[in-house]
């Protein structure tokens, strides 16, 4: 039982998301009923928006004072909830659901089984296990005792799935039947195979659904619990892996409850909410960010296995969601997609995500009928996030004056070539003025202070790559958010690119993401990734571009458009036509391959083209006329 001052407490605290309606009888998973909630909600979709004021209040009051609770995680929030609305969804799936009553006694058997087995005080755990409810219930239950779990990505085979178990040091792996075949190939690259626990593979030895079975689903006294606190490790999450192996970045439960609380207030999510996740879970934001924002405020989560363009639709109207959470290459998908009747047949009243580009933007929202877009910026090991509340197109945030001591950020100069800062001759980074590009970065503190603690990685040597040092005084560190960024005259940041993605030609900095921008609108073009390739003789790097294309795919039209698209400079030197890109599951591109084959089709089976810059004519590469441009003798 929690003590009385914390469930006065949360009183207050669910009270500022909103009112738990009286009627809490269970809706149906995918029924389309017409009930008291839903007319509610059709009224809320149609009132004015809050005002930005309103919404940095209504998040900053969410968050506030996590310390003053330092033993409460996100578990207690769960029970809190299912203490009020037992029956109410929490997680939706096809195959899977939970009410409030039935997630929170999930989430005691796995803590009550991670006490058995002593996964306890930061020992760790690996969960390797596609999108379903349970995958919640999972790390919520064993993180509340103390244990870490580390979230494995599940695309990831060989040695790199080997690589993402070692650097957790795990004692033990959760495994889903979808994924002991990637298991199996990875055990003979492991430096130490953990013990295995079997979920759903029909496998009776180390069967987890039985040993579950085996152990009371009532809460856990705060004996049970130990003395866990909001500061202690609850997670692993891996970064995307895009460059290099992926990085396993250290995530706290205070870092969990700011995130649910964070964009619980920011999207005022309440009980009648009902959110769509087509996202990975083993991500930070479709893991953590997106479902705890639902389950802060008692609302609904609906889980996808995987994202589809074709079930989008479908799902959003059959789940009868409010809100989805989205990723820029997934709004182009959807654009890209042939038109439906159920693109605007839903109860949508806002879509908030990361990446959606201002090119697109307005188009998204009025082909789908979106009322409210609310765009953010955040990393997975970041120490600061940002927020476009206001709905500027093509914005990730803007800071308020008023709260810049909370978020103190900054963007500073660097060198397009090393992608080192600038400094000046005290030895200090040099400020970006509103216009110029830089790289974000974010002052490294104590919680509450005038910064924010950067909890880094497993690896210490990782870790201190991040820290910039000596950045506006002696001593002081930010952290390096790797992004390039710009800040326009009113205030609002822009996303330009990552640094060693940006790249300099001709004397100027071309921006990988612009050009791919541009590109991806071309007629017959399906997918785009530009980067910069080194050729002898030349200083910087020269555009070149891997294209996935239809069949009404012309190089003529391509040189119309990107001429009315991009100033000279920034128009690729290089095509390369691919059958497909390799990209990570959120969709990201991963380029080191490219770069490092070029466009020597000696090294490249594709069909390669170089582009005339008198002309802008596109003409095929052979090894005659490779030789030809290495010696100087094609100009680009």
């Amino acid at each position: 039982m929690k003590p009385v001052e914390q469930r006065l407490c949360f009183e207050s605290q669910a009270s500022r998301i909103e009112r738990v309606r009286e009627d809490t009888d269970p809706a149906r998973p995918h029924e389309q009923s017409i009930n008291k909630a839903a007319i509610q909600h059709a009224t809320r979709r149609e009132a004015p928006r809050r005002s930005a004021a309103k919404t940095w209040l209504q998040a900053i009051a969410l968050t506030a004072r996590l310390e003053a609770q330092p033993h409460r995680l996100f578990a207690d929030i769960v029970e809190d909830w299912a203490q009020r609305q037992p029956g109410r969804p929490a997680l939706l799936s096809d195959g899977q659901s939970f009410t409030y009553g039935e997630l929170t006694d999930r989430i005691n058997r796995y803590a009550r089984w991670a006490r058995h087995l002593g996964l306890q005080e930061g020992r760790t755990v690996c969960l390797l296990a596609p999108n379903r409810p349970d995958y919640l219930a999972c790390w919520l239950g064993i993180s509340s005792v103390g244990g870490t779990v580390a979230l494995i990505n599940t695309r990831l085979v060989g040695r790199s799935l080997a690589h993402c178990i070692d650097v957790a040091h795990a004692d033990h792996l959760i495994l889903a039947a979808d994924c002991v075949d990637a298991f199996e190939g990875a055990r003979p690259h492991l430096h130490r195979v953990p013990q295995c626990w079997s979920l759903g593979t029909g496998d009776r030895r180390d069967d987890l659904d039985a040993a579950l079975a085996a152990f009371e689903p009532r809460p856990l006294s705060s004996a049970e619990r130990g003395d866990v606190t909001i500061d202690e490790r609850a997670l692993l999450i891996y970064t995307s892996g895009t460059t290099g192996l992926p990085k396993a970045a250290n995530v706290s439960h205070r870092r969990v409850l700011a995130w649910g609380g964070w964009f619980a207030g920011l999207t005022d999510a309440s009980t009648d909410d009902r959110l769509y996740d087509c996202l990975p879970l083993h991500h930070a934001v479709g893991g953590v960010a997106a479902p705890c924002s639902m389950l802060c405020a008692g609302g609904s989560v609906a889980i996808a296995e995987k994202f589809s363009a074709g079930r989008f639709w479908r799902d959003i109207e059959r789940f009868d969601c409010t809100v989805f959470q989205y990723i820029g290459e997934l709004c182009r998908y959807l654009l890209k997609a042939p038109a439906s009747e159920q693109e605007t047949r839903h109860r949508l009243r806002l879509a908030v995500g990361n990446g959606l580009r201002r090119d697109i933007w307005e188009t998204f929202a009025n082909r789908f009928a979106i009322p409210q877009i609310l765009e953010f910026y955040a990393a997975t090991e970041g120490n600061f996030s940002l927020f476009n509340v206001d709905g500027k197109p093509g914005a990730i945030g803007r800071i308020p004056p008023v709260l810049a001591h909370r978020f103190p950020t900054s963007i500073v100069k660097v060198d397009a070539d090393s992608g080192s800062p600038v400094r000046n001759e005290a030895g200090l980074c040099i400020a970006c003025a509103p216009g110029e590009t830089g790289e974000a970065v974010g002052r490294i503190g104590k919680a509450n202070s005038d910064g924010r603690p950067f909890e880094g990685y497993t690896d210490p040597a990782e870790t201190k790559k991040k820290i910039l040092r000596d950045v506006f005084a002696m001593g002081d560190a930010w952290f390096r958010s790797g992004d390039l960024m710009m800040r326009d005259a009113q205030g609002y940041l822009h996303f330009i690119d990552r640094v060693g993605d940006t790249f300099r030609w001709k004397g100027e900095n071309v921006a990988t993401s612009e050009v791919s921008d541009a590109i991806a609108d071309c007629p017959g073009v399906l997918d785009a990734s530009t980067y910069g390739v080194a050729v002898s003789g030349t200083d910087g790097r020269a555009g070149m571009v891997a294209l996935v294309v239809d069949p009404n795919f012309d190089f003529g039209i391509l040189r119309e458009h990107l001429s009315c698209r991009l100033p000279p400079y920034a128009i690729p030197a290089f095509v390369r036509l691919c059958p497909a890109l390799d990209t990570t599951d959120t969709f990201r591109k991963k380029k080191q391959r490219l770069i490092s084959e070029g466009f020597d089709p000696s090294v490249v089976g594709d069909p390669l083209f170089v582009r005339d810059p008198a002309t802008g004519r596109y003409r095929s590469i052979d090894r005659a006329v490779y030789a030809r441009i290495i010696e100087g003798a094609i100009r680009l």
